[in-house]
C-alpha cells in the first residue's frame, strides 16, 4: 500500500527559485531607478514662429520631403487642458515624428499658462482670435488660401467651430476624439458636468485649476488610474524602457496648465448642460455657427474604449455637417492610446497622411450642367 504525501521536496525547491528570481529583479530594480534615465518628453526639434500674448505657434520642419509628400501644411489644435507635448511623448511613438517623416510641414499651436489676467478669455477669443492668427500667418508664409486643420479633443470641437465659422481657409479638416454631441450618459465625466455649477467654480479660483481638473480625472477611474498603474509600475520597476516611459507619461499628466474661467464657464454650459454644438443652435461672439458650413473634407478619428469621449459622443458629427466626403474612423484603443500605443501608431498617422495624400492637389468644384468648374 502506497503512501500519498505532499511533495515537501519540490515545494521547497520552488519557493526557492522564486525567491531567487524576486532578488534577482529586486536586485535589478534597484539599479535601473537609481540608474541614468532617460526621461525627456518633446524632444523633436522646432522653432516658435509666431506669438500672441501668452499662445505661441511651433513649427516642425520636415526632413524628408519628397515628391508625393503632402504639400498643404497641417495645423494641430490641442485641447486647452494638458499640453501638446503629448503628440511628441517618446521616441518611437511620436505622431510629431511620424509626421515629419511623411513630409509634412507641421505646425502645433502651445497654449502655454493661463494667469489671473486670461480669466476673462472667451472661447470666442480662442478661436476667432488666436486660432484665427495662426492660421493666417501660415496661408501668409506658406502663399496659399487654406491649410489643413487636425483637432484634438477639446482642440477639435474648436476646430470644429473654426471650420464652420471660416470654411475658406480650411482644405481639409480632421478631428481626433473630439466630442461633438454632449447629450450621452456613456461617459461618467458626462453626468458629472450636467450637474456642475460652472459659476460658482470661476467665482472660486478665477481660472479653472488645472491639478483640480486632473483630480477629476483620476476620480473617474480611481481603481485603473490611482491603483492598478502604479502597481503596473512596481511590478515593472527591473525594466528601464517601461520605467522611462512611465515617467514621461506622468511628466505630462501632471503638467496641467489652468482653463481661462470664462471659457471654461462656457464650454459647460453651452456643450455640456445645452449640447448646442450638434443641434446646430451654437453661437460664438454673436456669430452662428452652422455646421452645414463644413464643406471640406472631414475625417473623425475616435477610441472604440475612450472613458473621457466615448465614440457616442463623436460619431454624429458626419451625419450633421455639410461636407460630401465624409469619413468615421474608430480605432480599438483609449483616449491616449490613440496616440501613444504603439500598435495604434502604425494605423493613426498613416490614415491621416493617406487621407490628406488624395485630398492635397483637389480643387473644390462646383458642378455646371454636368461639368466640373473651378
Amino acid at each position: 500500500m502506497s503512501k500519498s504525501g505532499v511533495p515537501v521536496d519540490l515545494i521547497l525547491s520552488k519557493l526557492a527559485e522564486d525567491t531567487g528570481k524576486t532578488q534577482g529583479r529586486a536586485q535589478k530594480a534597484y539599479e535601473t531607478l537609481l540608474g541614468q534615465l532617460e526621461t525627456g518628453i518633446a524632444q523633436t526639434p522646432f522653432e516658435f514662429v509666431f506669438q500672441d500674448d501668452r499662445v505661441k505657434l511651433k513649427y516642425y520642419q520636415p526632413e524628408n520631403r519628397s515628391d508625393d509628400s503632402v504639400k498643404t501644411p497641417l495645423l494641430v489644435i490641442y485641447a486647452l487642458i494638458n499640453r501638446e507635448t503629448m503628440l511628441d511623448l517618446q521616441p518611437g511613438r511620436s505622431v510629431v515624428r511620424s509626421f515629419l517623416d511623411s513630409g509634412i510641414d507641421l505646425y502645433m499651436i502651445d497654449w502655454g499658462y493661463p494667469t489671473e489676467k486670461d480669466k476673462y478669455l472667451t472661447l470666442d477669443d480662442h478661436i476667432n482670435g488666436y486660432i484665427d492668427n495662426m492660421v493666417d500667418f501660415i496661408r501668409a508664409k506658406h502663399k496659399i488660401p487654406s491649410i489643413n486643420i487636425m483637432g484634438i479633443c477639446m482642440g477639435g470641437t474648436m476646430s470644429i467651430i473654426y471650420a464652420a465659422l471660416h470654411p475658406n481657409k480650411v482644405k481639409n479638416l480632421i478631428t481626433t476624439v473630439t466630442p461633438s454631441n454632449f447629450d450621452t450618459d456613456q461617459g461618467l465625466l458626462y453626468t458629472w458636468m450636467k450637474g456642475i455649477d460652472p459659476g460658482n467654480v470661476i467665482k472660486a479660483y478665477g481660472n479653472m485649476p488645472g491639478d483640480l481638473m486632473n483630480f477629476g480625472f483620476l476620480l473617474l477611474n480611481p481603481a485603473r488610474l490611482m491603483i492598478d498603474k502604479y502597481v503596473g509600475f512596481m511590478e515593472n520597476a527591473d525594466n528601464k524602457d517601461f520605467v522611462e516611459n512611465f515617467i514621461r507619461m506622468e511628466k505630462w499628466i501632471f503638467d496641467s496648465p489652468d482653463v481661462p474661467g470664462e471659457t471654461f464657464k462656457q464650454f459647460i454650459t453651452d456643450f455640456y448642460q445645452k449640447n448646442l454644438l450638434i443641434q446646430n443652435q451654437l453661437h460664438i461672439g454673436g456669430k452662428f455657427v452652422d455646421l452645414k458650413k463644413i464643406t471640406m473634407p472631414l475625417l473623425n478619428i475616435y477610441g472604440k474604449y475612450d472613458h473621457l469621449v466615448p465614440p457616442e459622443s463623436c460619431e454624429l458629427l458626419t451625419g450633421r455637417v455639410g461636407s460630401k466626403d465624409t469619413e468615421d474612423v474608430c480605432l480599438e484603443t483609449g483616449h491616449i492610446g490613440i496616440y501613444v500605443s504603439s500598435k495604434t501608431q502604425k494605423e493613426f498617422v498613416p490614415k491621416i497622411v493617406s487621407w490628406l495624400k488624395q485630398r492635397d492637389g483637389v480643387k473644390r468644384t462646383k458642378k455646371r450642367n454636368g461639368q466640373g468648374e473651378s
